[in-house]
């Protein structure tokens, strides 16, 4: 095992760059490094038996995840939906020796069973009921099969360009061409405002999506 907590809190406070993945990292160290940067949000940590991923969000990445994020607030809205948006708060199972802290997440129809809590415990609690992931530059961790193992339901991806949507089915993830949790909504669609928001301004895009729903 890697002793390595002071060299990996030296590589955390080094400027944001691509991401770093170490080797042989103990779950203890994880859980260090995760209660050391309760308070920052400045760097995502994916967690995968012994494999650790740090990565630093680029502003691309973020808007990208804003959008989508915003897009989700906004149909949950016009749909009278109930939703706990959790962002990207830390999700860990010991057991599986797995961990992640998603772009953004949402529960949806587990929204009742989770709100109030402070603290989520995926060994009792569900999982996020949708996780969007921005993939611009490729993970070297396989993030689906983390998402898969604790049994997220949907995953969107977005590569920068357009979106995919995927279910889980049997313990794997497949394409989809619409929402299971927002029906009314296709990777063509989000595709397309994704596509929009980059010549929009945030309110021009908020009510284009408005009517778009209204007219659904």
């Amino acid at each position: 095992m890697l002793p390595q907590r002071k060299t990996l809190m030296a590589t955390l406070q080094k400027p944001p760059g691509p991401s770093v993945v170490l080797e042989n990292v103990s779950w203890q160290t994880y859980e260090n490094l995760l209660a050391d940067l309760v308070d920052s949000s400045a760097r995502r940590l994916t967690y995968d038996r012994g494999v650790l991923e740090i990565m630093s969000p680029s502003a691309e990445h973020e808007r990208l995840n804003r959008t989508l994020a915003l897009l989700v607030e906004i149909i949950a809205e016009e749909l009278s939906i109930e939703t706990e948006n959790l962002g990207s708060a830390t999700f860990r199972r010991e057991d599986l020796e797995r961990g992640f802290e998603p772009d953004s997440c949402f529960y949806v129809r587990n929204a009742d069973r989770i709100r109030g809590k402070r603290h989520l415990d995926l060994r009792v609690d569900p999982p996020p009921d949708l996780v969007i992931e921005i993939d611009i530059t490729s993970s070297s961790i396989d993030k689906m099969s983390i998402y898969a193992h604790v049994g997220v339901p949907e995953l969107w991806r977005c590569d920068g360009m357009t979106l995919q949507i995927a279910s889980l089915e049997g313990g794997a993830y497949v394409t989809s061409s619409s929402s299971a949790v927002f029906p009314v909504l296709t990777s063509a669609t989000l595709s397309n405002f994704l596509a929009q928001s980059r010549h929009s301004t945030r309110l021009e895009l908020i009510k284009a999506f408005r009517e778009w729903i209204r007219r659904q």
